[in-house]
């Protein structure tokens, strides 16, 4: 249960940061500010902060260039230093779970659990079985506080330090709902991380995070043509959907896009297959692609053909209002498929209940 004001959604992504403010206007969800700020090559690398200096330069030129007045905000983390894992407990009251989590914890991650912030929600009591489905979240508290500090240096005030694949799950849930029937795959594809949630029953069965984005094409564009990481970049979004649409694309760019995006569409087929092949489940339903690379046509062709179902790219405004008077439309249109994790930070509340 949320209460009080909205905070302001930051992602900290490897190659851009990105901000999402709403607000409730009239009773709608509307966005009120969106900012976006590209990051210089190996800013973060392997999920690591190698620029500090710039993501705080970053985050205080958006706060100057979009004039938002709130500071305190969401941030959010993934990759190796967080652990999820859904497990199954025998039925117990919420202040026995309270006790027995992180006994639990140590069982599970393979973490020093002194190391870690431990943090779980359960998803379905069964009683009739004498047991209880929990999911279980472990972040390293370095990579927190780390996270955290970066935000203080701007002069910001970390209030929520949410997990990408859940992030994505609450924009999903407030722009399309979520059926409490099916299985289906929410995947977020970013510059260095592809993140994967599936969904059965309404509830999280299953999440990965894939070591591999759309910095994999760039790379691979730059090391054929022997141009520089900038030009690539601009050669590989070159596409109708991209943010450099109408840029005049070398004819090898689509074949070494298409070769690449096969490698990547097939870790993501592998990922499915071992979910569908240990938890019973006989299909997917739907797959739903975020993030930047989602903007590549080949992305969601090569998925939807190795998964054998229908590919859609998920819109994290489709029902949220936004404001022209506040917002630059153009672009929010050029960058709406980079802002799901930032819109799912938005959508977090300064005061918060289990």
């Amino acid at each position: 249960m949320s209460e009080g004001q909205y905070l302001v959604g930051v992602d900290i992504g490897s190659s851009a940061i990105k901000l999402c403010q709403l607000k409730e206007v009239r009773g709608k969800r509307t966005l009120v500010k969106f900012g976006y700020h590209p990051l210089p090559p190996q800013t973060i690398v392997d999920g690591h902060v190698m620029n500090q200096a710039a993501i705080v330069e970053g985050l205080q030129r958006l706060w100057s260039e979009q004039k938002v007045k709130r500071r305190d905000v969401a941030l959010s983390v993934s990759g190796h230093s967080v652990i999820i894992k859904r497990i199954t407990l025998p039925l117990m009251t919420n202040a026995e779970l309270g006790e027995q989590i992180h006994w639990e914890a140590e069982q599970q991650i393979p973490f020093d659990v002194k190391d870690v912030q431990i943090d779980y929600e359960v998803l379905r009591r069964r009683p009739d079985q004498g047991q209880m489905d929990v999911l279980l979240v472990a972040a390293k508290k370095d990579e927190l506080n780390d996270t955290a500090q970066i935000a203080r240096e701007a002069k910001l005030k970390p209030t929520v330090i949410d997990v990408d694949a859940f992030t994505v799950q609450n924009i999903f849930e407030v722009n399309y709902g979520i059926p409490a029937e099916g299985t289906f795959a929410l995947i977020n594809v970013g510059a260095t991380l592809t993140t994967l949630n599936i969904l059965s029953g309404g509830v999280p069965a299953f999440t990965r995070d894939i070591a591999n984005g759309g910095n994999s094409i760039t790379a691979e564009i730059q090391k054929q043509l022997g141009i520089s990481f900038e030009e690539a970049e601009t050669y590989k979004t070159g596409g109708p959907n991209g943010p450099q649409a109408g840029a005049v694309v070398p004819t090898e760019v689509p074949r070494i896009i298409k070769t690449v995006v096969e490698g990547l569409a097939g870790e993501v087929q592998r990922s499915l297959d071992f979910y569908l092949a240990t938890s019973g489940e006989k299909e997917i339903q739907k797959i739903y692609l975020a993030g930047g690379t989602s903007n590549i046509p080949e992305l969601a062709s090569a998925v939807e053909r190795r998964a054998r179902t229908q590919v859609e790219q998920l819109n994290p405004f489709k029902e949220v209002t936004v404001d022209p008077r506040e917002v630059n439309t153009d672009l929010l249109r050029m960058r709406a498929a980079q802002a799901t994790v930032a819109m799912g930070l938005a959508l977090r509340h300064d005061r918060e209940k289990r």
